[in-house]
């Protein structure tokens, strides 16, 4: 099987990598920058993913794109460049002739019980709301895609990189609704968020919808 990750290098792009390439996968790491690997199953590509045609040639011939694009949290415009990004590489997707589709969105669009996505209830000077509006909003576009075998990810809401619980394999899967756990919590680590979307890349449970996963 051969899966290209675009936004390898990112920290949830850079998990998936390394968990897809310890499974023997061969794996193609898009990023902005170049980037070398010592590991015979990896490989890096730099490329614009606004171009939309360099990037649909680097996909083709791939079986599963996975998307973990990120448009920066700190970048002013993140709301219209991640929307913006998210739309060329879809169309670069389809373009290049691979069918599955994974992307990597947020927890924003997850419902709470009283029917309020999560993003709602943020303050409206919280950093995080521009972004997770965007990816709330491109889930909705990606909705009506038809062409492709996509599936829409949601991590779960404290998923970030002081999650420390490393990499346990354990994991419950959910819709639309967090995951919680005993404690009330609904988290993650980048590790298993990892293992969820290997596992779905192996052995494909979801077609055209959002799924999340937590402990």
């Amino acid at each position: 099987m051969k899966v290209a990750v675009i936004g390898a290098t990112g920290f949830v792009g850079n998990h998936i990598t390394n968990e897809l390439v310890n499974r023997n996968i061969q794996v193609l790491g898009i990023s902005r920058k170049e980037k070398t690997s010592a590991k015979s199953n990896l490989a890096y590509a730099a490329v614009d993913i606004t171009d939309i045609a360099a990037l649909a040639g680097i996909l083709k011939g791939y079986d599963v794109v996975v998307n973990a694009f990120s448009a920066g949290w700190t970048n002013p415009n993140i709301y219209e460049d991640f929307i913006s990004g998210s739309k060329a590489i879809q169309e670069a997707v389809k373009q290049s002739g691979v069918k599955r589709f994974i992307s990597i969105g947020g927890a924003g669009s997850l419902y709470l019980p009283d029917g309020q996505q999560l993003v709602d209830t943020f303050p409206a000077d919280n950093p995080f709301v521009p972004g997770a509006k965007a990816a709330r909003d491109y889930y909705h576009l990606l909705k009506e895609e038809k062409e492709l075998d996509w599936v829409f990810f949601s991590p779960a809401m404290d998923m970030h990189q002081g999650i420390t619980t490393g990499r346990t394999g354990q994991y419950r899967l959910g819709k639309d609704e967090p995951v919680i756990d005993e404690h009330g919590r609904n988290v993650l680590s980048g590790e298993d968020l990892a293992v969820v979307i290997a596992d779905e890349i192996e052995n494909p449970k979801h077609h055209q919808e959002r799924f999340t996963a937590a402990y």
